[in-house]
């Protein structure tokens, strides 16, 4: 009766599942253990100190930015340079722009300084002019932004002078010196006049959101979708092989069966070498 698992199509149909529930497993355990991971850099971020608590580094020693690191005060020293506006940034659901000068080091190379974020629109609004002089700022350190960062503008075509997105790889062709692949965002005591201190961001990945329970939803989908194909499997060879008992048992025809186990029921009935029946209508057909 199950002779038709060993037919060419079912061949193709079996090899199919062999390589799809494993494959199905692999792919739901590994968006579980993305999600797992998430879980566990969540907390180790909650476990951390607050950045004010925790002692200011050179930022040389901070780099290059990580889970770790993120968050951590920096301090640096040099004389402020040119200085962008970064729109479309909220700050306690209002809308308005971060105020971003850089910090050109002794080294030559500049510090993106976010000095604070002023409420309305670029252009519009009076900017306090950035201390001159050599100075000495401390701020939580912050990874380069990317088009994934909430607020950032990938689209360009912004007018001169303001930017999308904090980044060395955007502010590069914009200045004539080299930027650190980070930036610090100044605690309360640095912001100054109407400028307001933008907290630091906890790192990329890092927390329980969307994409972390998407990650386990996709989990549940691999893994009902391997069920799915197995169930599906169980229930074409059960019906295969209800058809082929039926076509045994003479209760449907070959061209109603029209299965590969049909073909073998089939078989097995032309096989029988019972007499003809006179009587049959289709013996008398064609007879002398």
């Amino acid at each position: 009766m199950y002779r038709f698992l060993l037919t060419p199509r079912w061949w193709g149909i079996n090899l199919f599942v062999v390589l799809a529930i494993p494959f199905c497993v692999f792919m739901g355990t590994w968006q579980l253990g993305r999600f797992e991971d998430r879980v566990q850099t969540h907390e180790a971020a909650e476990k951390q100190p607050a950045p004010g608590t925790r002692a200011a580094k050179p930022i040389d020693d901070l780099l290059p930015v990580d889970t770790v690191t993120s968050g951590r005060p920096a301090t640096a020293t040099g004389r402020y340079a040119d200085q962008f506006l970064v729109p479309g940034r909220e700050l306690d659901d209002k809308r308005g722009f971060y105020v971003l000068n850089l910090l050109r080091t002794d080294s030559g190379k500049a510090l993106p300084v976010v000095r604070g974020w002023l409420p309305g629109e670029p252009g519009r609004t009076t900017v306090p002019a950035a201390p001159t002089g050599e100075v000495t700022v401390t701020g939580d350190l912050q990874a380069s932004e990317n088009a994934g960062t909430a607020g950032a503008d990938a689209a360009g075509g912004l007018p001169d002078g303001q930017l999308g997105i904090i980044s060395a790889a955007s502010l590069v062709n914009l200045v004539p010196y080299d930027v650190y692949d980070a930036w610090v965002t100044l605690q309360a005591s640095g912001a100054t006049g109407a400028l307001r201190p933008v907290p630091a961001a906890a790192p990329q990945g890092t927390g329980l959101d969307l994409k972390a329970f998407q990650n386990l939803g996709y989990t549940g989908e691999w893994f009902v979708f391997a069920g799915f194909v197995l169930f599906m499997w169980f229930r074409l060879v059960r019906r295969e092989a209800e058809a082929a008992r039926d076509l045994k048992l003479g209760l449907v025809s070959d061209a109603d069966a029209g299965t590969d186990a049909g073909t073998d029921a089939g078989a097995d009935r032309a096989a029988d070498t019972r007499p003809a029946d006179p009587d049959d209508p289709a013996v008398r057909v064609g007879t002398v």
